[in-house]
């Protein structure tokens, strides 16, 4: 069961070490490359936001059906139980957003690269004529 969450873990902070390697300044031809590197990878990873999804709704199934503990028989344990659960659902809301706001970020980056290259393409074809 937490190895979905440890997989979910490391791809994000993967995708927060692309997006650092992305928004730092680099020379024009290096900074190229690395997009069209990431470019190459943001296909295939475009299936952590499905992943990251399906674990969102499971989380929500799980606490709509979650046994409530708010009666006086409850035990300590129990209680603390119930409070850690709680805890660690929120935290995992917390991880698959990040996921999934971190890779529409890394994307946008590097359309927006793509772009101001085509734009300066542009440019250097139209000062040319």
């Amino acid at each position: 069961m937490a190895l979905q969450w440890l997989i979910l873990s490391y791809v994000v902070a993967a995708e927060v070490a692309i997006a650092v390697i992305l928004t730092l300044p680099y020379p024009i031809l290096l900074k190229k490359r690395i997009v069209s590197l990431v470019s190459l990878v943001l296909q295939p990873a475009a299936s952590i936001v499905a992943f990251a999804g399906f674990q969102l709704l499971d989380i929500y199934w799980k606490n709509e059906h979650r046994l409530e503990c708010s009666s006086e028989v409850c035990t300590a344990t129990e209680r603390d139980r119930y409070e850690k659960s709680i805890y660690k659902a929120q935290r995992n809301v917390v991880l698959c957003a990040a996921g999934i706001l971190l890779y529409w970020c890394i994307y946008r980056i590097c359309k927006y690269n793509k772009d101001l290259d085509h734009l300066e393409e542009l440019e250097k074809r139209y000062k040319a004529e």
